[in-house]
């Protein structure tokens, strides 16, 4: 039979994945003749050898890819070159980057195997990795990925290291990071103090085993990860978790937890087969689950909460510290509270010796920082609350229409930030930066703007940026964009939001509109108003303000934002008045509390609109009733803490009644808005009847989300202008009122998030999708 030779481009996250090696085990298989190879833009593969073969060979890779790799696209043209007549794998070729770089992945179930067989030469090796599993992101410095532009690149392989990855049969093939106890990179265990440590004060097999011993005995041990150093202790420890929380300046932000296996996890929580699938993905994010195990661990891992998020370990390290751990460890970030984590050695012993007493380095540096991931279980789907370790800075196809959209640069938020690049029809997000006006984490941001520039080759065409003229991603956009020349795009937050839930859903270019239902905190309207419970009827050339919440003030500005009383006392003045409030409810606490505040300046403030600027806050709305209960009514601990503890304090209402709220028109615009006056006086008529405080939360949450639902129906009319609902923003990620909204929305299509967070960590997405599209449309604003 006669032969063909095709050349075959694969595009996608397709380099440090093990590709090569399974092309050249699947043209042997097929008895092909010809060469694979990596260049900045993917694989080629030339191949020569009956059609039958080679149509085969196709669809085994597009059926059968590596575990880690992603093929995006996977073209085949004629080839007229010389092949060599047996199949090999050659040298990676150098050029324009156009490939992806893959996520670092947790460890896999063989090199897991390794290190606790003692006839393995890789027992107890804490960096074993194969093509399967091991850090990318982390490490990786250039492209082609390949070790030279790694952190292992000072690290030469020994004899046995190198037959493997020189063997194409071998799974370790060209894997990057391949090492061992000889060649490798290795931990060692040192004191904080600056005391030499004494292994012999101690039973234990090596720096990583005396870790865990440490741990074990009360001691918190700095411990360097994948993207990061962690902060550690046994969790189960009352005394040495309030000292770590004392330590860290971290008042009540949950902690992140490790366990060292599943049955230790079930010990604390309830875990369904959509989180252990999350928890030993290859992504081996933070899940959060509920707290109901027979067992409980100290109120002050998660203050005021009823969920814990659990990790398993991701590396081996971490698998080797906990070996003999029968208790889950505090595995928290390394850092004080608001601070990134520390990646570097001597910067992390510095920064954290006032914190622990020990911490566990090695010799393989941390080329850029990342977090752990967060997923939640809502609505029968896994959502991502922080987009990280594991899922950063995998593609996400861009919709139907798109494809011709010039490169876009967008530089998100300002408050859990990420940005996005697009390219050839794919958005790729950064991992999580956190928040910027933090001075660390802002030139952290910068370095990785500049760091995937390099990596993707990216020159973007138009820049894309909040309207916030504060915002210090909105800051960076503006000087890029008057250094060079490139057009900026500013996009309004929540058109952003809601494009950004479009986006991922794949929501063609020229669907038609949908109505967006976008709750958060802040963010800045279209005529510099504060906006933050927003009806949007849009697509992502242009958007239409249809409804929203009932504009309150907020006293002290940012303030309010801090402190939660403050909101509460602006929307019982906007309700009800003092004079009312007081001759209806001044037996209540929460009046007589109120009272001890500065009612005279703050009235003064209200009054006369002095640094009290309305807004219309969902978010705020949540800070006030959390308040009004005492969850959270001083001040948050972290943005979110109040409407955390109100989700949490839900409990079941054996009434199953919803506080009633009404739909009027603002004065002005004639805008219909959500009025909540019903609701104040329900809530604190409930609090003199001595109500509980988690039936309170649920009669809150039930009748907040029978007001959304009631309104959609009504902005949609007799004339259905729409039939899908976008559900968007920060107050989203609040699984009660998700639920409750997505459950009463029936009859229309509902698009919500998984991909990316509902909240600020996915704005960049929505930010780059309503740039391209005016792009390509030829406009800048939009309409």
């Amino acid at each position: 039979m006669s032969t063909e030779s095709l050349e075959i481009r694969v595009r996608g996250r397709v380099q440090g994945v093990g590709f090569r090696p399974t092309v050249w085990r699947f043209a042997r298989d097929l008895d092909l003749a010809g060469e694979v190879h990596n260049d900045a833009q993917g694989v080629i593969i030339r191949v020569r050898g009956e059609r039958a073969a080679l149509d085969l060979l196709m669809a085994r890779l597009e059926r059968e890819p590596p575990p880690l790799a992603h093929i995006e696209s996977l073209e085949a043209h004629a080839w007229s070159g010389h092949l060599p007549e047996q199949f090999h794998i050659v040298e990676s070729k150098q050029g324009p980057a156009r490939t992806g770089i893959s996520p670092d992945a947790a460890m896999c179930g063989a090199c897991a195997e390794e290190i606790f067989d003692p006839f393995s030469r890789r027992f107890r090796y804490p960096f074993t990795t194969c093509t399967h599993c091991g850090p990318r992101l982390t490490i990786v410095t250039g492209v082609p990925y390949d070790r030279a532009q790694t952190t292992l690149a000072g690290f030469a392989l020994c004899n046995e290291c190198d037959a493997e990855y020189r063997n194409p049969a071998d799974r370790r093939f060209h894997a990057e990071t391949t090492a061992c106890h000889r060649c490798g990179p290795r931990a060692r265990l040192v004191r904080l103090d600056g005391k030499v440590f004494s292994f012999e004060q101690h039973s234990m097999l090596d720096d990583v085993d005396a870790a865990g011993s440490l741990i074990q005995k009360g001691e918190i041990v700095a411990i360097k990860g994948l993207g990061g150093f962690h902060l550690a202790c046994d969790a189960t420890n009352h005394k040495t978790v309030a000292r770590l929380r004392a330590l860290k300046k971290r008042d009540a932000k949950p902690f992140a937890l490790m366990a060292r296996d599943l049955e230790v996890i079930r010990r604390f929580c309830t875990v369904g087969a959509a989180e252990v699938k999350a928890l030993q993905s290859t992504q081996a994010p933070i899940v959060l689950l509920e707290a109901n195990g027979p067992n409980q661990l100290p109120d002050s891992i998660a203050p005021g909460l009823h969920t814990l998020g659990f990790m398993l370990p991701t590396t081996p390290l971490h698998a080797l510290v906990m070996r003999r751990l029968e208790r889950p460890l505090v595995m928290t970030s390394g850092n004080l509270s608001e601070e990134p984590q520390a990646t570097d050695d001597d910067d992390a012993c510095k920064r954290l010796s006032g914190i622990a007493s020990h911490a566990l380095l090695h010799d393989r540096p941390i080329a850029n920082r990342v977090d752990d991931s967060v997923l939640r279980l809502s609505g029968g789907k896994m959502r991502l609350l922080r987009r990280a370790r594991g899922y950063a800075p995998a593609p996400i196809r861009l919709p139907p229409g798109f494809e011709k959209a010039p490169p876009v640069l967008a530089f998100g938020a300002h408050l859990k930030s990420t940005f996005c690049l697009t390219r050839d029809g794919n958005a790729y997000l950064s991992q999580h930066q956190g928040d910027l006006q933090e001075a660390r984490t802002f030139d952290d941001y910068r370095k990785n703007l500049s760091l995937f520039a390099r990596l993707f080759d990216h020159q973007p065409l138009t820049l894309a940026a909040d309207k916030h003229p504060d915002y210090f991603s909105t800051r960076v956009a503006e000087q890029r964009s008057k250094s060079d020349g490139t057009p900026l795009v500013r996009v309004q937050h929540h058109h952003a939001h809601l494009a950004s839930c479009l986006a991922e859903n794949g929501w063609p270019l020229d669907g038609p509109r949908v109505l967006g239902v976008v709750l958060d905190g802040l963010g800045m309207g279209e005529a510099g108003e504060l906006w933050g419970g927003e009806f949007l009827l849009a697509d992502y050339r242009g958007f239409e303000r249809v409804a929203t919440f009932k504009p309150v003030a907020l006293p002290g500005g940012d303030q309010a934002g801090h402190e939660p009383w403050r909101n509460l006392y602006a929307h019982l003045m906007a309700e009800l008045g003092w004079s009312e409030l007081t001759l209806n409810f001044e037996e209540l606490e929460v009046v007589r509390a109120l009272a001890a505040k500065p009612r005279t300046m703050l009235d003064q403030m209200l009054r006369n609109s002095i640094n009290s600027p309305k807004a219309s806050s969902c978010g705020r709305l949540f800070e006030a009733v959390a308040a009004a209960l005492d969850l959270c009514r001083e001040k948050q601990a972290y943005e979110g803490d109040a409407a955390s503890r109100l989700e949490a304090a839900v409990e079941r209402d054996p009434l199953e009644l919803a506080y009633p709220f009404t739909v009027p028109r603002l004065k002005d615009s004639r805008l219909p808005y959500i009025e909540p006056l019903g609701m104040w006086n329900a809530l604190l008529g409930d609090l003199i009847l001595k109500t509980s405080p988690g039936v309170i939360a649920a009669r809150f949450h039930r009748g907040l989300a029978k007001v959304i639902a009631k309104l959609v129906v009504k902005l949609a009319g007799d004339e259905q202008r729409f039939d899908t609902v976008v559900l968007s923003g920060g107050c989203f990620q609040n699984r009660v009122l998700f639920e409750e909204v997505s459950r009463r929305l029936d009859g229309f299509q509902v698009l919500s998030q998984s991909q990316v967070p509902a909240g600020d960590g996915g704005l960049s997405l929505g930010q780059a999708a309503i740039a391209s599209a005016l792009a390509i449309k030829g406009a800048t604003t939009c309409a």
